[in-house]
Order: C-alpha cells, then structure tokens, then sequence
C-alpha cells in the first residue's frame, strides 16, 4: 500500500499538546510541517476521538490540552500512537481515498480499497459518504456502483481547487520535486523579494500542477478572464520560469499551466514592504471599488474614513483579494476569532466592503477574507483614536508637596498616551482660566476653583484601569450634554435620560421606530423633518442586524449634540428575516465628522451589547429607564 503519511502526526501534535501549556497553531504547523488548515482538521478529529475524556481548547487562538479523565485519555493516547497513520481517523481515510481516486485512470472497487486500508466495508461506505458531501461544493462527484467500481468525476480546475483547499499536505507532504526545479523556483522568488507566505503558496500551485500535468491531467481550456492575467507584468518571470521547467523535464508546458502556477503571485498578501508593493501596477477597476466601499460605508454608518497611508495599502489589499476570490485562491485567517472579538465595529464594517464586492463582482467573499477587511478597518479605528487634532492635555493638581506630585507623574505616565501633554501645579498655583485650557483635570485635593473642564479626583496611589477608562470617557465630554465621569463601560449611558427611553408595543418595526420618533419629535430632541430623513435614510441600507438589534439614524437638526434613544420589545417582532429586540435610534448632529469619535466609540457598544445574548434579554426585559441603566452598568474589564 502506498502510504500517504510518514508519520503519526495525530499522535506526535498530542504529545506537544502535553508538554506545552498553550501553543498556537502557526507553531504546531511550523513544528509538524504541514499547514495551519491541517492543524485545525486534526484537532477537530482529536476532540471527536477524545470524546469526553480531555479537549483541545482554543482561546484567542492559543490552543491548550485539558484532560477530564486521566485514565481513559491514557488509553486513547496509546491507541493513537500505536495506530498506522490513518487507520484510525476517519479524516484520514477520506484524504487517501480522494488521492487513490483523482489518480486512478480506472474505476476502484471498494472491497479492494477497503483490504488496501485495512478497514470494513461498512467504515470505508461511511467515509465515502462523508467525503460525497465534502467534494459537492466543488461540483465533482464520486460515481459508479460499488460493484463495478468508483471513480472521482468533475473539471481538473475543481479537482485542483479541492486539493488545494483540503488535501494537499496529506498528498503531496513528501512529492519528490526535482532538485534543479526547486533551486530555479526558489531562486526566482527570492530574486524578486516575495515574502515567504507566498514563495510557500507557490511552491504548492507549481508541486500539483507538474504531478497533475506529468501524469495527463490537463487543465485544459480556462475562462478568458484567466488569460487577461497575461497582461500583468509579473506575469512575465512566471512564464520564464515555467519554461526553464519545460527544459529541465524535457516536455512542453502550455500557457494555461503557467496561468495556474501564477494565481498564488496574482492573488498574493499584500506586502508588509511598501516598496515591493508599490512596484507592482494596480488594476483600474480597484479605486473605484475603493470608493463605493467608502460610500457605503459612510451611507450606513456615517463613518467617515478618510485617505492616508492607510488608502494605499488597502487599494493593493482590495486586488490581491479580488484575484483570490476570482481564481479561487485560498488563504486562512489564523486571526479570524480574535478580529471578530476584539473588533467588533470594524468586522461589521468589513461586512459592507464585503457586500459592495459581491455586488460588483458577483464573488462570494469568504469569513476568512472577510477578517482580513476587518484587520484594515480595524488599523482605520485605532487610528482615528489615536491621531487627535491637538494633543490630549492632562493637569495634575496636587497640595501635598513636590515628591507626591511626582510619584502620580510617573504612575500617569504609565497610562497616558505618549502624545499627551501633562503638566503638574500647586493647588494654590491655579485658577479657573488657567485649567480651562487643558482637556482634564486630575486632582488630588479639593480644587480652590471652579472650571468648565472634566476634573478627575484620584488618590496619591491609584487604580490603573479605572482611571484610564474615566479620562477615556473624558474624551467625550464636549460632545455630551451631561457627562458621567464614573467607572462604567459605557459611554452611552452619557447619552441618555427618561424621555429617551421606551417599552415599545408596537407589533412591526416600521412602527416601533415612529412611535418613538413622533415623542422625541414633540420634546424638541429631534426636528419635524426627521422623520422623513430617517426614513429616506432606510432605504439607502436598512441597519437591522442579525443579532435582534436595529439602529436606525440620519441627521437631526434639533441640537448640535448627538441623540440616543433605546426602545426595548418585550414581545420580539420581526422586519424581513431579522427579528428586533431592541431599537437604537441616532440622531446625528449637523456637522456629524466632529463627533466621529464618538460615534464609532456608540456603534462598538451597540454591537458588543448585540454579541452578548444574555445582556440583549436583559435589556430587551428592562421595564424601566433605572432597570435599563443598572442592565448597563459594567465596570471596565468587566
């Protein structure tokens, strides 16, 4: 039998599972020598072998081994490491199954498959069916009786897009590429600075298009969209380098070929150094798309994001990803779970650049390329954060004598962003015009004036955390008409009061929504108009989410602030496909690019509070506007 392993990796990832108190799966892959997706599969094959004795768990993205049951985990781990390879794993039977059948010229009778892999018929009839569903996807199907014989049917172009996004380390792990052809391949790579993630991809495209190839499988005829890759300029080395294959092999290889082994460069990461991206030519279309992104984004969100740096890479970002997405190029986001956790808001974003793509393009684009936008949007947050029109400035207000003065310094200097300006004043020293031209104040004593800044009263030893999150809330304090400066998460609660609280009973959304208008319409929170604004506003980009919130908004003119109001529904009504629990109505001031800040600090609320269930029943419960406010109560780190 021809053995598609070397080794026992389910049996070795475990044993560094046992000496490593966390590891990440880069480094498992790096250690075992196969790619972070085999990782993954493995350990989703380990748990369902394990059972309920012990668990690999992940937790943003370190993995880690717990073992319930010492003495069954005992037997299991032996039986892993005494099995041969893939006996035992149904994950592996199904990859060597695909491999004997994308290789055989001739159908393959089961019982004869079944006796190479040692296995029952029963077992290998349930592989197959599994790997059946796996394959559909990919339009290819296994067809044939099981008397006659098996055999794998689909376009060449499929069968390599399967192997490339499932199977490829189990077959091709120890492929015997010809010495000189690697030496070429890799001297070309390095010549021309490509970094290692896509010398690897490469090195995957040129391994399976040469055993396809050699061993009659032909690509065949492409969609002219491939051909149009011809006119890159990178193309040109790739098809020099393929042609010193032909004459290392002795055989003609056609330009179709070289059009595969070229997707990896054509749907490449964008480079980390800006030179090497900058030396290659975008595309036309990929500007335009840019902007639509932007628009939208803008349209739904009234986020403004404005050019930098940040508009040249994710221009190039935008092409390497269309070019993945049309040739189907895969590529993983290890960081996945922790860009959807740790942002939220610019996952959501990410989520409309993805929508703008699939309309223009017709392309699915995928959770994991989806992360990826979120990693770009996600650098645009911070660094709106972190970019202030002027820097932030700090009074410190002590009256206990220079050393205590400096002993909170060097503790806020800790905390403070490096751009802030600090500076240190006698109690006696100050005055209200004085403290009015910082943005906060810290003090340690009872101010011997009065001022129009947030004043912030600490202790000569303070807590860390619950001081920077008061100065985060600081921040916000001109756009607020009565700020809170208390240790509670939420800024929005900033936002609200009574009047902008309501138990809706209303039974559709449309409803909902201008019950609650029509009231902050009679106070005078919103203008007449608002209405019609919000409603024109809808039909741009309806802002209901998945996870039973909506947030309809549009500009109110009524005050220069920005306006929150919370509607709660006892009783969940529906809007399309979505159901609603709670209605976060915005009203956006006139000139909305001043409060961006605090708008996108509001939506990453609104969506933290939409990801927590439990959180979502209690404030979809509350019944009152003091129920609502201890629903929103968390201290930071919470």
């Amino acid at each position: 039998m021809n053995r598609l392993f070397s080794d026992n990796r389910i049996g070795n990832l475990l044993q560094i599972l046992r000496k490593t108190p966390e590891i990440t799966v880069s480094a498992l892959s790096a250690r075992l020598g196969v790619s972070e997706r085999t990782i993954r599969n493995d350990i989703r094959q380990i748990n369902e072998e394990l059972k309920d004795c012990a668990v690999i768990d992940g937790v943003q993205g370190k993995y880690s081994l717990r073992i319930f049951q010492m003495e069954r985990f005992r037997e299991q781990l032996s039986t892993m490491m005494q099995a041969d390879d893939f006996l035992n794993s149904s994950r592996y039977r199904m990859e060597y199954v695909f491999g004997r059948l994308m290789r055989s010229e001739e159908p393959l009778l089961t019982d004869e498959l079944a006796y190479e892999m040692n296995v029952g018929r029963t077992t290998l009839m349930s592989d197959l069916k599994k790997l059946r569903e796996e394959i559909e996807p990919y339009q290819l199907k296994i067809i044939g009786k099981t008397s006659k014989g098996l055999m794998l049917h689909g376009t060449e172009t499929e069968i390599r897009r399967y192997v490339l996004d499932c199977v490829y380390d189990s077959i091709y792990r120890d492929y015997p590429l010809d010495e000189e052809i690697v030496q070429e391949m890799r001297q070309m790579l390095e010549q021309h600075g490509f970094e290692k993630s896509v010398r690897d991809s490469f090195e995957q495209f040129v391994t399976l298009m040469l055993d396809r190839f050699l061993t009659g499988h032909y690509i065949g005829l492409l969609p002219q969209r491939y051909y149009n890759l011809t006119a890159r300029a990178e193309f040109g080395m790739v098809d020099q380098l393929v042609d010193r294959f032909s004459q290392i092999l002795h055989i003609r290889i056609p330009i179709e070929e070289k059009l595969f082994v070229f997707l990896p460069i054509a749907g490449m990461r964008t480079p980390a150094d800006i030179q090497d991206m900058r030396s290659i030519e975008l595309d036309e279309h990929v500007r335009p798309l840019m902007q639509h992104i932007l628009r939208q984004i803008k349209a739904e969100m009234d986020i403004t994001i404005r050019s930098g740096e940040f508009t040249e890479e994710f221009l190039y970002h935008l092409m390497f990803m269309v070019n993945r997405l049309r040739f189907h190029v895969p590529l993983k986001n290890p960081m996945l779970e922790d860009l959807r956790e740790k942002y939220p808001l610019a996952y959501q974003m990410a989520g409309i650049a993805a929508r703008v793509v699939s309309e223009e393009y017709q392309l699915e684009v995928t959770e994991d390329e989806r992360g990826y936008l979120a990693s770009y949007f996600g650098v645009f947050l911070t660094e709106v954060d972190l970019q202030q029109e002027k820097p932030f400035r700090v009074a410190v207000v002590c009256g206990t004598g220079r050393v205590t003065a400096r002993l909170v310094a060097v503790q806020l200097k800790k905390i403070l962003d490096s751009s802030a300006e600090m500076q240190l004043f006698a109690d006696e020293k100050v005055s209200t015009e004085l403290l009015n031209t910082f943005d906060i104040v810290l003090t340690t004593v009872e101010l011997p004036c009065s001022c129009d800044r947030p004043v912030i009263r600490i202790h000569e030893i303070f807590n860390d955390r619950e001081l920077l999150h008061k100065i985060e809330k600081a921040k916000y304090w001109d756009q607020i008409a009565v700020p809170v400066l208390d240790n509670n998460w939420f800024v929005m609660t900033g936002l609200l009061d009574e009047s902008r609280f309501f138990v809706l009973k209303e039974t559709d959304y449309p409803s909902a929504v201008a019950h609650m208008v029509s009231s902050l319409t009679e106070s005078g929170q919103v203008d007449d108009r608002f209405a019609q604004r919000l409603e024109e506003r809808e039909k741009k980009g309806t802002m209901v989410f998945d996870h039973a919130v909506a947030i309809p908004h549009s500009v109110q003119y009524a005050s220069d602030k920005l306006m929150l109001s919370i509607g709660v529904l006892p009783q969940a009504i529906h809007d399309g496909d979505h159901e609603i629990r709670v209605i976060f109505l915005i009203g956006l001031p006139p000139q909305v690019e001043a409060e961006d800040n605090l708008l996108i600090r509001v939506y990453d609320e609104m969506i933290q509070i939409a990801k927590d269930e439990e959180m979502l029943d209690k404030i979809a419960s509350a019944d009152s506007f003091s129920a609502l406010l201890r629903v929103l109560y968390r201290h930071i780190g919470e």
